[in-house]
């Protein structure tokens, strides 16, 4: 093994070493990955938030035993391969050995440790982003048309897995028109790659035409629910904090890229960073959708850093620069890249509410920042459903409704005794009723704050209703949520069940 493939190994390695490090058995899953990890029992071409490679990612983690050391590993692995992905872009652009090392320790030591320690879509969509720049530095360098069908596959890659990929385009195509680059459009093959592309992409395509563009509805309340409360200056300010050991690198690559006369064939990726942040800023987008910008310019920063220091005295700061990336691990290591247990964020409060980690998609400051409180109390209300479910006779059916998917998630995720699977008439599990069996009794998971009256609305329709038990941890966002328990049911509760699926479907 060469000495770049050794060191390559061992920040590979690394990679791998410090996500399961980071993780912290004081927390459950997160809200979302429950989600997500249920898809696999209902593959399709598309669901009401995402599209369907999650699915797929999640059948692989059932057949392997559903443990958290498959959900952790995955979104690792594609921390991994975008770190590869960084060193191959370098060493495309004729970086030596120090500017891969700087370049990958940028990586390893930033906001991908938090972001590829959560089974979401946003490690793979870093990953495609850093690929398809991959690509398209390697078509201006070689100009072979084989570098269209291949760009072609990461594109539906990325579609497939968060229709964040298309803020890409937005911003790239733009750029290529900008730069001499444009003459790419009337290149041999380049429709041909676009026909690949759409037909890869076609599936879901058909699924959300079939399924009224469920993402129009999804993004409009997101949109009304959740941007609105995005502060613009806020979005930069993150930007900055994502990559806060390897600003240098970044601000050195938007220089070279402008300046730097071998980089002269790819200064369209200047203009790109420009229109797709103006983009993402105009639409209030959180601030973390804009992270799949950053491990292409660490490239090309640390290519130009390294050039500029081969020579004389200045080699001898070559490892200044690569030590730099280091110095916010230590200074911000609590706060940014572990999950600290709940005592430890609340005894250094302040610390998180400067940094405005404490802000939740609502526009408020809380305990906790939102993702710790997503990873609270999960694990208490699946066993509490799971140990009520046990108490009721297997001969009848019991159905589980809940609020919100997090609860029908972790119920299924934790549980072991039920019968029928946690639903809602939250996001995808509107789908996915089972209403071929008559329900004899009901097992209803109530929100905090939507509870009230449940026992008296709900109680004339059985003969017998009592409260089972809550989430009794204070700082998760599901503390409260209250577990109530109907028994022998007077009716055929699934005619009303109908009667709120199309209600909940027509008002989207």
């Amino acid at each position: 093994m060469t000495k770049k493939g050794m060191v390559l190994t061992c920040f590979i390695f690394a990679k791998f070493l410090l996500q399961y490090l980071f993780y912290n058995p004081a927390y459950d899953l997160q809200r979302d990955e429950y989600l997500y990890l249920d898809q696999a029992h209902h593959l399709a071409w598309g669901y009401l938030s995402v599209p369907p490679i999650t699915s797929w990612i999640s059948r692989i983690i059932y057949y392997f035993g559903n443990t958290v050391f498959w959900i952790r590993f995955f979104p690792a692995l594609f921390g991994a391969l975008t770190l590869l992905m960084v060193w191959k872009a370098i060493d495309e652009l004729q970086g030596r050995l120090p500017a891969l090392v700087l370049g990958a320790s940028c990586i390893l030591l930033s906001c991908l440790l938090r972001l590829n320690g959560l089974y979401q879509q946003n490690s793979l969509d870093v990953l495609a982003w850093t690929t398809f720049y991959f690509v398209i530095i390697k078509y201006i360098k070689t100009q072979q048309t084989k570098w269209f069908f291949i760009g072609a596959v990461v594109f539906a890659i990325g579609l497939l897995n968060k229709y964040n990929f298309l803020f890409l385009f937005s911003g790239l195509l733009p750029a290529i028109c900008l730069s001499p680059q444009r003459n790419l459009f009337a290149k041999k093959g380049f429709i041909g790659a676009m026909l690949l592309a759409q037909l890869l992409v076609l599936p879901n395509l058909l699924w959300q035409f079939n399924n009224h563009f469920p993402i129009y509805y999804h993004m409009k309340e997101l949109t009304q629910r959740q941007l609105v409360h995005v502060n613009r200056f806020d979005f930069f300010k993150e930007q900055i904090l994502y990559f806060i050991g390897s600003v240098f690198v970044i601000l050195a690559a938007i220089y070279a890229l402008l300046f730097y006369t071998p980089f002269k064939k790819y200064r369209l990726f200047a203009w790109s960073m420009v229109f797709t942040l103006a983009i993402f800023d105009y639409l209030r987008a959180k601030g973390y959708y804009a992270i799949g910008i950053y491990p292409i310019y660490i490239a090309f920063g640390a290519v130009f850093i390294g050039d500029r220091l081969k020579e004389g005295w200045k080699k001898y700061l070559q490892f200044a620069f690569v030590v730099l990336p280091v110095i916010p691990i230590i200074l911000f290591f609590h706060v940014f890249f572990s999950d600290q247990t709940p005592a430890y964020i609340i005894a250094n409060n302040s610390k998180y509410k400067k940094l405005g980690l404490l802000r939740w998609e609502d526009g408020k400051d809380h305990l906790l920042p939102q993702d710790n409180a997503d990873m609270l109390g999960w694990k208490e209300l699946g066993y509490l459903v799971d140990s009520i479910y046990s108490t009721l006779p297997k001969t009848e059916h019991t159905l589980i409704l809940c609020d919100n998917y997090g609860q029908a998630g972790a119920i299924n995720y934790y549980a072991r005794n039920i019968q029928h699977t946690a639903v809602s008439f939250n996001a995808d599990y509107i789908n996915w009723f089972n209403l071929s069996v008559p329900y004899d009794n009901l097992i209803r998971v109530k929100e905090n704050d939507r509870k009230e009256n449940e026992l008296t609305s709900t109680s004339p329709f059985f003969d017998r209703a009592f409260i089972g038990g809550s989430v009794t941890n204070p700082l998760a966002r599901e503390y409260g949520t209250t577990v109530f328990v109907f028994e022998k049911a007077r009716i055929d509760i699934r005619d009303r069940i109908k009667q709120e699926i199309e209600k909940t479907k027509s008002d989207r």
